[in-house]
């Protein structure tokens, strides 16, 4: 890992997760009553709905209190002990507060909040006009979990001092390093001074800060607001959420893969809306004067008066460029080329997010021809029953596949976070001819097993399934139900991801008569478990064949968050196994075989290690020449590592014969498939996972 990107993630966190916030819906103004009934409704839906019984007492109360205010201010930077101490009056009286749709405790610390962010202002901006002393031998430690909170405002400063003292060290070593890299291609270039340098990364951190602190501005109460629900609700589990009403659009346009709109996606930068990428097939790109690079002006609905967007959060300006399918916008854009204003009347249509949705390739390996099927996430619309699915866009790719005559399949679920868990259990009955395909329980009741009666085999053939440590859920069913019937191979990561739940989506406006949208709760309500009676919750599903990766060695997964529920079991299902393979535990004798030998797969899993080292070291030099130093040992330290993912095969990935025609009309598919299939060529662990479906043979039986 780059010791600088790594310094820079970290001391980021908070200042990301502050501006994505603002992804939230909100009101102009506070709405106590809005406000009271979100409380109320949220308090007994999880109450008497969700999978684990939980009291809210002292202890609930004390989690909601350090969530909060940890989610607020994660790295120090605003809160002192005399606000912590004041806060505290109410660290166990949340609950009893919640009971009576009470948010005092809310409200002191919003409002605290908002002042110490108009405070924050004059902090940045007065220690950044002057310089650091970067001669000064002194560290940070930027793990701000060990960090206690400021003493008072002098050490407050401290903190912020230091903070910005090591973003610009991490630019001052930058320009110095492009200046080193000039001088050796130009002898006679102008070095400019280390005086110089220095003034420059301020500036440039002093940008970074204004730029974030009016995002930060733009936000509202009900973005704060939604913070203190998601530490509320959060305490029953980690993956029981709130969702304002434009955090609830999202989700469903990400399960549905559409939306309604002209297809371009935007990007806030400054003052100004820039487009970022026309959606390949979407209504701006078929209508063809729009551009990446263009800027935003004004919004007209139809023949309406134009709207003024400059300025304006990007969340509000998306609202009035979206619309229904078939209504006309108007924008006037200022064009990237020449700096023109023109006005593009676009007609909005259903666009498909084509990133979404399953694509397959082929490939040939000693004369026999295998195909590679990417399943992003188990997508399903569940407003609109007739649009397509990840189940039924799979029995279609397969049968594509199927007519070009390929012998096996590996199904690639590497970062597959998972979706739905109808389409999981679909998928599965693609592979097998009918069964038990996943186990799903309710709080107090014995489980349920949900089964494949479809006796049909969409495929006979060899499977390898493909995973790594981010599969999870729905991913971990399928490959799961894979792994007990004994009808796959996996191979990946050591484990998947480990999220062994089921949530369910709650509009919260179907509790009350209230008239304005008030989101929606992403609650847990059931556990699934494997058909043989294991739970995949922590453990997620252990690989056949086991990969070194970047990750093995990292902490993160469903085990490392705070309030997981536990890994248990229940009876196992009734199934046999398909017993279709001659020779499966060959198969994967000799891919551990050759992995052990492999010195790629060797290198990666060294890289793991010193990435892990690394990772532990959280404390960093504020002095430039021991700063310098670190850098260079690091510098060395990763050179060992330079070529670790460089990998190339001499296989020739291309698009199925039905994609062929897509790709000559659309130059942006035909652009993002040339990109994935370069990408496959170079791909070790996909190697190797030809190399173990070429080699696995099916019983007669199984032909």
């Amino acid at each position: 890992m780059n010791r600088k990107f790594k310094i820079s993630s970290l001391l980021l966190a908070s200042l990301i997760f502050l501006m994505s916030i603002q992804a939230q819906a909100s009101n102009t103004n506070s709405d106590p009553e809005k406000d009271k009934i979100l409380i109320y409704i949220l308090r007994n839906i999880l109450t008497r709905s969700h999978f684990v019984v939980k009291d809210m007492n002292d202890d609930f109360s004390e989690y909601v209190f350090n969530e909060f205010i940890n989610g607020l201010d994660p790295n120090k930077r605003y809160f002192t002990q005399k606000d912590i101490k004041l806060f505290s009056k109410f660290k166990y009286e949340i609950d009893n507060q919640l009971l009576k749709e009470d948010i005092s405790f809310y409200n002191l610390v919003y409002e605290l909040f908002t002042s110490k962010i108009k405070n924050a202002k004059s902090y940045y901006g007065e220690l950044l006009a002057q310089p650091f002393n970067f001669k000064k031998k002194e560290t940070i430690d930027v793990d701000y979990e060990k960090v206690s909170f400021a003493k008072d405002e002098n050490e407050l400063i401290e903190y912020w001092r230091k903070q910005l003292k090591l973003s610009t060290l991490i630019r001052i070593q930058d320009k110095v390093k492009k200046q080193e890299k000039e001088l050796i291609k130009d002898e006679e270039y102008e070095l400019k001074s280390f005086k110089t340098i220095e003034e420059e990364a301020r500036l440039e951190v002093l940008k970074n800060m204004d730029d974030l602190y009016i995002r930060i501005e733009e936000l509202e109460h009900d973005d704060w607001f939604s913070t203190f629900l998601n530490s509320v609700v959060g305490a029953f589990d980690p993956h029981t959420t709130y969702m304002a009403p434009s955090i609830k659009e999202r989700f469903d346009q990400n399960m549905s893969g559409k939306l309604e709109g002209i297809g371009a996606r935007l990007q806030k930068k400054g003052i100004y809306t820039h487009v970022i990428e026309l959606v390949s097939g979407g209504p701006a790109w078929k209508q063809g004067e729009l551009e990446a690079g263009d800027i935003i002006l004004e919004v007209a609905q139809g023949k309406e008066k134009a709207l003024d967007i400059v300025g304006m959060r990007l969340d509000d300006a998306i609202k009035f460029i979206k619309g229904k399918k078939g209504t006309e916008v108007r924008l006037t854009v200022k064009k990237k080329l020449d700096g023109s204003n023109k006005i593009i009347s676009i007609t909005r249509d259903v666009v498909e997010l084509e990133e979404t949705f399953v694509k397959s390739s082929i490939v040939e390996k000693e004369g026999k021809k295998y195909g590679i099927i990417n399943l992003p996430k188990f997508y399903i619309d569940f407003d609109e029953k007739n649009y397509r699915d990840s189940a039924t866009d799979m029995e279609k790719e397969i049968e594509r596949l199927k007519k070009e005559d390929v012998t096996g399949l590996i199904i690639d679920l590497r970062n597959n976070g998972g979706g739905s868990l109808k389409t999981a259990i679909e998928i599965s009955g693609l592979f097998i001819n009918e069964g038990p395909i996943v186990q799903v329980k309710y709080r107090g009741e014995n489980p349920i097993i949900k089964k494949d009666i479809d006796p049909k085999i969409q495929w006979k053939g060899a499977v390898v399934v493909l995973v790594n440590e981010f599969s999870a859920s729905a991913s971990e069913i399928f490959a799961a139900a894979m792994q007990d019937y004994q009808r796959a191979v996996i191979i990946g990561g050591n484990q998947t991801y480990g999220k062994g739940t089921v949530q369910s989506l709650l509009p919260i406006n179907q509790y009350t008569k209230y008239n304005k949208n008030l989101g929606a709760l992403k609650m847990t309500i059931q556990k699934f478990y494997r058909i043989n009676g294991g739970s995949t919750q922590i453990e997620g599903v252990y690989s056949d064949i086991a990969l070194p990766s970047r990750y093995s060695f990292m902490k993160f997964g469903e085990r490392d968050l705070d309030g997981a529920l536990i890994w248990d079991k229940v009876n196992q299902a009734e199934y046999t196994q398909t017993n279709c393979y001659e020779n499966f535990s060959e198969v994967i004798f000799n891919s551990k075989k050759r992995i052990a030998s492999d010195s790629k797969f060797i290198l990666i899993g060294e890289y793991a290690k010193w990435l892990k080292e690394n990772q532990d070291n959280t404390s960093f030099s504020l002095n430039y020449e021991t700063f310098d130093k670190e850098n260079i040992a690091q510098e060395k330290g990763a050179e060992q590592f330079k070529t670790v993912f460089d990998y190339k095969s001499d296989l020739n990935f291309i698009s199925p014969k039905y994609e062929l025609s897509l790709v000559e009309k659309d130059t942006i598919l035909a652009d993002k498939r040339l990109a994935w299939h370069k990408n496959l060529s170079k791909d070790v662990y996909v190697f190797e996972a030809l190399n173990v479906l070429s080699e696995l043979k099916l019983k007669p039986t199984n032909n």
